[in-house]
C-alpha cells in the first residue's frame, strides 16, 4: 500500500515538472519572435517620397505589431495589426 502511494506521488510530480518543461519552452518561443524593425521598414520605405517619416511610421507600427508586410506598398493581410493601426484622424498610420 505504501509502495502504491509512493509510485502515485512520484507520478504526479514527474506530470507537473514535464508540464512545467513543457510552458517554459513555449514561452521562450514566443518571446525569440523578434523582427529587425529597422532593416525591415528601410525595405519597406525605400520607394518612398518621404523615407524619413516613412520610417519612423513604419518604425512604430513595427515595434507595436513585431510585423512588417513584404514589399515596399500593399500586402497589408499579412500583417492584420499593422494594417489596422489609424491615426486621431483616422487615416492609416502604417506605411
Amino acid at each position: 500500500m505504501a509502495i502504491a502511494k509512493g509510485f502515485i506521488a512520484f507520478f504526479l510530480v514527474s506530470l507537473l515538472v514535464v508540464h512545467l518543461t513543457e510552458a517554459d519552452q513555449l514561452v521562450d518561443k514566443n518571446s525569440s519572435k523578434k523582427i529587425d524593425c529597422g532593416g525591415a521598414c528601410a525595405a519597406r520605405c525605400q520607394l518612398s517620397s518621404r523615407p524619413n517619416l516613412c520610417k519612423r511610421a513604419c518604425g512604430t507600427c513595427c515595434a507595436r505589431c513585431s510585423c512588417v508586410p513584404p514589399g515596399t506598398s500593399g500586402n497589408l493581410e499579412v500583417c492584420p495589426c499593422y494594417a489596422n493601426m489609424t491615426t486621431h484622424g483616422n487615416r492609416r498610420k502604417c506605411p
